[in-house]
């Protein structure tokens, strides 16, 4: 009886099976490169350049193609896929517009880090340059906001190109891989040869730290008395959770995480201080600016954390633990640089690492300052509030679901309220930005993950930027609860508006939106609305018990804030509490 793996047995076994040379299409070379992948769904949208691939797909059954509506949709789809699993997540579109659809979702993974494989076609290899039908330099396009792109010259580079872009995509700082196939090479025979090794000169991500720096780390801990531990995207990335906790629980250092990083430390630790940055918390933002000792795990120094940089951290010492190098001292200067994969990192620093006894004051404050200025708002018996909303969400699914947020002030209020226990359970666009991205990256995650709850919680602007995948919701049973916060505004642009340009509203009224429960009923989806909490509890929970797609219209006042807040070109202690 074999003891591998059943996955790596069917590997093998395919392997062995297509050992024999045999001239094959290139459009049948992708689908077998892919199968070796372990690719199980693909996201995409047909048309004229990719036809000999889809035309290769017709009877195939060894991964799950899904047709969303927009290249956009499938795009984020493969994003909240790959976000959800730690997979790469792969994409297919044809040339010109179906391939510049996808930049923005190119460029979201991009900054945030995803493994995504962008499989775009392209016109003949002899129209290339000829400004032919549908022709775009996508690769081109799209080279800055790439890890790696190919322009595939020959049928019988295929199978070497996947499993070069894979490893890449997969390895070192994760990111997006552009493979451009023209029409005439997808339908070119060659002689088809498993490739299962890769050999990139050049392409050597550090993953063991040095241990001279990872002694300096430990002098500095054993020295500090103001430790501060900022976590983030990185931990969830490198699948490190387990050895975070081990660290902070041993050394007692306070922790933050970032946007990206929740979830990659359990939120109902006694040493969890919130998220920090812009709309962070006051424990959180008063820590790091009071810290001796900052230690940046796998984040990225962004502007939403650090706000103004030269106040940032004024007295600390700082050290950052990163994949990329250069990353390290981008933003912010660093005084203990640590190249190397987080997970190595950490199983290194866990050997020695040790309670911080003399930061006891330190934790006593940390302490004080949670009891005194927790996150609140004011509740109300006449109106809906967005974060009841969220803390009813979280209770209903008793923090076991898999939840996406779009972008803006929803976002936000999802990062404070939502309490995040485990990796791969948030799903949200942070470096970008990128709204209408929420929905169908909760598409992807449900496919990913099948049994479990996913939530999509939206606002009413982002959620008719991709509305339009309630279809593939619908005609695919794709059980995704969808949560629409609806303030009938662009909520956080209003807010700027109001405390940066003195209440000067310019342009931000989403009157004339549909009714988002017809909406979803015309999609054949089921709609609910909730304009009080009485509503909302039975809407919601009506919601979680259907068995399939449903979308939940929860209607709040336009003028609620997220408090706390720091306006762009102050320091972390300029936070503007709110009223309540």
């Amino acid at each position: 009886m074999s003891t591998q793996p059943a996955a790596l047995r069917s590997k093998n076994e395919l392997i062995e099976k297509w050992s024999k040379p045999e001239v094959i299409t290139g459009s049948e070379m992708l689908l077998r490169s892919l199968v070796l992948e372990g690719v199980e769904c693909v996201f995409g949208y047909p048309g004229g350049a990719v036809l000999y691939i889809y035309d290769a797909m017709y009877g195939f059954s060894d991964f799950h193609h899904v047709l969303t509506r927009h290249e956009q949709g499938a795009i984020h789809a493969a994003d909240g896929y790959a976000r959800a699993t730690g997979k790469v997540g792969v994409v297919i579109a044809t040339s010109g517009p179906g391939a510049t659809n996808l930049v923005t979702g190119i460029a979201t993974a991009y900054m945030d880090s995803v493994p995504l494989v962008v499989i775009t076609g392209n016109v003949p290899r002899s129209a290339i340059g000829t400004d032919a039908f549908q022709e775009a330099d996508i690769v081109g396009i799209t080279m800055p906001i790439t890890k790696h792109s190919y322009l595939v010259r020959k049928a019988e580079d295929i199978p070497r190109i996947i499993r070069e872009a894979f490893h890449i995509a997969s390895t070192g700082r994760r990111g997006p891989v552009l493979i451009d196939i023209p029409k005439d090479v997808s339908a070119e025979k060659g002689l088809f040869k498993p490739v299962t090794e890769v050999n990139l000169r050049g392409y050597n991500p550090t993953i063991v730290p040095n241990k001279l720096q990872i002694e300096k780390l430990l002098k500095a801990i054993a020295e500090a008395k103001r430790p501060v531990v900022l976590a983030g995207g990185g931990v969830i990335a490198s699948g490190a959770h387990e050895e975070l906790l081990r660290f902070i629980e041993t050394t007692q250092i306070p922790i933050t995480t970032t946007l990206l990083g929740l979830g990659g430390f359990p939120s109902g630790h006694e040493l969890w201080m919130g998220m920090p940055g812009m709309h962070g918390t006051y424990t959180a933002n008063k820590a790091i600016q009071g810290a001796d000792l900052l230690i940046n795990i796998g984040a990225r120094f962004d502007d939403r954390v650090t706000m103004k940089v030269q106040g940032f951290a004024p007295n600390a010492k700082i050290a950052h633990i990163d994949i990329d190098p250069a990353e390290i001292g981008k933003n912010v200067p660093t005084d203990i640089p640590i190249v190397g994969d987080v997970k190595k990192v950490l199983e290194l620093l866990n050997r020695e690492a040790k309670r911080t006894d003399q930061a006891d004051e330190w934790r006593a404050q940390i302490a004080a300052w949670k009891r005194e200025m927790p996150l609140r708002y004011e509740d109300s018996d006449t109106e809906l509030k967005p974060q009841w909303v969220i803390e009813m969400i979280y209770e209903t699914t008793k923090g076991d679901a898999i939840v996406t947020a779009d972008v803006g002030q929803h976002q936000m209020w999802v990062a404070q309220y939502y309490k995040f226990n485990k990796p791969r359970s948030w799903i949200t666009s942070g470096g970008l930005g990128t709204m209408g991205f929420g929905f169908p990256s909760a598409i992807g995650a449900q496919m990913a993950h099948p049994d479990r709850t996913v939530v999509s919680i939206n606002g009413d602007g982002g959620m008719q930027m991709c509305a339009q995948e309630l279809a593939v919701c619908a005609i695919n049973n794709i059980p995704v609860k969808v949560a629409i916060i609806n303030n009938q505004v662009l909520g956080m642009v209003r807010q700027w508006q109001e405390i940066i340009y003195d209440e000067r509203y310019s342009h931000i009224d989403l009157a004339g939106s549909p009714d988002f429960v017809k909406l979803a009923e015309a999609y054949g989806v089921r709609g609910f609305r909730a304009t009080n909490k009485a509503e909302a509890r039975e809407a919601w929970e009506k919601a979680l018990r259907h068995d399939g797609p449903a979308v939940v219209e929860f209607v709040v006042s336009k003028y609620e804030n997220v408090y706390p807040m720091v306006t762009q070109g102050s320091t972390l202690d300029d936070m503007i509490l709110g009223d309540a």
